[in-house]
């Protein structure tokens, strides 16, 4: 047999799985994200909402904590190193029971949140932001320092340590702040979105939201994907959190592609739905939604607003 004859289909084959899991990349300088208007770096903030002694007897202190970076960020306090109750005469001490982060979720910019989801998807539990301090007392001219490492901007999977910066919380504590109003705390002008936004992802693909049901256990959002190519693909947005009035951020965090998503097929439309669950009596909730976009496992941010739901 001619063995020109033999390549020939093979390299048909080989071009046919080649396209099937092709990704168009969009120009870098076109997918670059712009900071909305009137935001500002200034890095995390945290607000004391409530100090009090538990059962047995340590000093707890629970916390807000606000996103001013101008930018979608991830934060968390430093592992393994603890915050610092210092007094007005100088006298410290090591808080070692520290739950200070947003759960691996990207935060929106202006956004403030008091807890977040752990656990398991199915059966999540709400970790509430705070620090405790054995033995300790907040007395007049208490300050709480926490040092805390922070990622921004489009998330790469590939790099999720990418944009990295550092800093540190210095709450005074005699400035409670109990009645905050939940999730934002500084208006951005075009961050949030209608729910039904069509939003460009990867390889030109249009992701929409087509519907918002609420259930006795959070709520199920039906999204559909529109392929333009030429080539069989899928956009993931991993299974978005939700955030409401009460400052929860609900949904447990995993990466955004293990979330499965059907493929588009060429020129064709997909539906498919994500589920989180969220109390029922809790209302004014926004959709945080990362698309894939730019290139695979690289992720942009956006807000929907659910709050009529």
């Amino acid at each position: 047999m001619n063995p020109k004859k033999i390549r020939i289909p093979i390299l048909f084959l080989f071009a046919f799985l080649t396209f099937a899991c092709v990704y168009i990349e969009i120009p870098t300088d076109l997918a670059t994200p712009q900071a909305p208007a009137g935001s500002e770096s200034k890095g995390w903030n945290g607000v004391a909402t409530e100090v009090k002694k538990t059962d047995s007897g340590d000093l707890r202190i629970y916390l807000t904590i606000q996103n001013e970076t101008g930018d979608w960020s991830t934060m968390q306090s430093v592992a393994d190193k603890p915050a610092i109750l210092a007094t007005s005469d100088g006298k410290t001490t090591n808080c070692d029971t520290v739950f200070v982060n947003t759960g691996e979720h990207r935060l929106a910019p202006g956004f403030q949140m008091r807890g977040y989801s752990t656990g398991k998807m199915e059966e999540p539990e709400t970790q509430l932001i705070y620090v405790e301090c054995k033995g300790a007392e907040a007395v007049p001219g208490s300050t709480l320092s926490i040092d805390y490492v922070a990622y921004g901007g489009i998330l790469d999977d590939y790099i999720p340590d990418a944009n990295e910066t550092d800093g540190t919380l210095e709450i005074e504590l005699d400035k409670i702040v109990p009645d905050l109003v939940y999730p934002i705390a500084t208006p951005m002008d075009g961050l949030i979105q209608e729910s039904g936004v069509s939003i460009t992802g990867l390889s030109d693909n249009v992701v929409t939201l087509l519907d918002t049901q609420r259930t006795d256990t959070g709520f199920v959002f039906t999204w559909q994907n529109f392929n333009p190519s030429k080539f069989p693909l899928k956009t993931h947005i991993g299974t978005p959190p939700v955030i409401g009035s009460d400052g929860i951020l609900y949904g447990v965090y995993e990466s955004l592609d293990i979330a499965p998503i059907p493929i588009t097929p060429p020129k064709g439309n997909v539906e498919w739905t994500t589920e989180v669950k969220a109390p029922q009596d809790v209302k004014g909730f926004y959709i945080l939604l990362s698309v894939e976009t730019n290139k695979p496992r690289t992720y942009k941010s956006y807000v929907l607003d659910i709050t009529d739901k």
